[in-house]
């Protein structure tokens, strides 16, 4: 695998960003050569792209970096959406690297050329930050930092070192599985009880199993799960309060709203128009 190297001693140049929706099933992504960086991400559809090397298939949850002077084109027809940033660096080569080969350094940063988020919720928001301040400020200073923030979050999420801690195989396989299943259910009521039944062990092991790995209890992260999944549909969509509440599986919009705060120190009404304005592209 391949990547590129940044030196962020100094925050990076943001030319634009916006959010992308295809017309039609059937649009294809122009065909030009690159002027500065570009980074995809993927939230809906598959984003059919190449250059002079790779075609590339970008799924839901992932990510694209491509480099100044590359030939991008479209391949395939796009039923998708993606949010994407155009960006420069004070050292632009755009020469790519091994990434087993990188040896980290204060003040620099490595970023992989395709692959998966471990929290694309979490760049989403950003990148929503991004455009309200991009809409409501024109500061390019403030711009700038805020890309800047948005690669290096990507770049986390992609060192193998971040939180890497040894555990025995068969019970982080196990960690694993529950946090995919609450993923996948955290738009129904979830009860640790519940989730011990269907994976067939006792409540207090797992929730004892969980906290040791990851550091937070079992309810705990059901509630973080619930609360991102409320703040993407906060700033994604204008479904009211009430409807956001029940398709969390919240008994109500007032518990929603107390469990929304405890764990951000917002209202969903504050947080929503704190990311109010949207740019949406058609490119």
């Amino acid at each position: 695998m391949i990547g590129y190297t940044f030196n962020i001693e100094k925050p990076l140049t943001l030319t634009m960003t916006g959010k992308f929706v295809s017309p039609f099933p059937e649009w294809m992504h122009m065909n030009r050569v690159l002027m500065d960086y570009e980074l995809f991400i993927q939230t809906k559809g598959q984003l059919y792209i190449a250059d002079d090397e790779e075609r590339h298939v970008l799924q839901e949850g992932e990510f694209l970096l491509m480099a100044p002077r590359t030939r991008q084109f479209g391949y395939q027809g796009s039923d998708c959406s993606f949010y994407w940033l155009h960006f420069t660096a004070e050292e632009q080569s755009a020469a790519p690297i091994l990434v087993e080969k990188y040896e980290a350094r204060t003040g620099h940063m490595m970023i992989p050329r395709q692959g998966a988020l471990q929290r694309s919720d979490k760049i989403i928001v950003m990148m929503k930050q991004l455009q309200d301040s991009v809409r409501s400020y024109q500061d390019p200073t403030l711009n700038n930092f805020l890309a800047t923030s948005i690669l290096y979050e990507l770049y986390k999420q992609c060192d193998p070192g971040t939180n890497a801690v040894k555990k025995e195989l068969k019970q982080l396989q196990l960690y694993n599985d529950i946090a995919d299943y609450i993923k996948w259910h955290r738009f129904e009521p979830l009860k640790v009880s519940q989730i011990a039944d269907h994976f067939g062990y006792n409540a207090k092991y797992l929730s004892y199993l969980f906290s040791t790995i990851s550091g937070m209890s079992l309810k705990h992260f059901i509630m973080k799960q619930k609360i991102e999944a409320a703040s993407f549909l906060l700033t994604d969509t204008n479904q009211s309060i009430n409807e956001i509440a029940m398709q969390l599986g919240y008994c109500d919009s007032h518990h929603f709203m107390k469990s929304f705060k405890q764990m951000t120190n917002l209202t969903p009404t504050s947080f929503r128009n704190a990311s109010a304005k949207r740019l949406l592209y058609y490119k």
